[in-house]
């Protein structure tokens, strides 16, 4: 692959996703696996290809990514991410393409920690008068 690339970190849930975009033919690596083994799912994979299609330039840059953590629904978010801030690395310009589509904003929703006395975050055991 060619020296140059344009890096970019997203993130969603527990999932962290490192984004590298080289100038390219549009290929999507992920995790060392093509984007259509590691991602089965269609609407996964059009998820992640959003950012790329906003800015017109799907087949423009090869994507090599290494995501950890979540599922696989948080990964692709992840990813969807990341390539919005390498884009935005690559092409400061395509900042108002990319913030009006909501690429380039974090989804800070998280799960809840489970709290004391409680089955769960909220959930409290039942209660009985007697």
């Amino acid at each position: 692959m060619a020296s140059r690339y344009y890096y970019g970190t997203g993130r969603r849930k527990c999932a962290v996703a490192q984004v590298r975009l080289y100038p390219g033919e549009g290929n999507i690596v992920i995790n060392d696996k093509p984007m259509d083994e590691y991602f089965p799912p269609e609407w996964l994979r059009t998820r992640l290809q959003e950012p790329l299609g906003a800015v017109g330039m799907e087949g423009n840059f090869t994507v090599s990514v290494k995501v950890t953590g979540g599922g696989i629904c948080g990964q692709a978010d992840a990813v969807r991410h990341g390539i919005a801030r390498a884009l935005l690395a690559h092409d400061p310009e395509l900042k108002p393409v990319l913030r009006k589509g909501g690429f380039l904003t974090r989804d800070s929703r998280v799960k809840e920690r489970k709290k004391p006395g409680l089955k769960r975050a909220r959930k409290a055991p039942q209660y009985t008068k007697r």
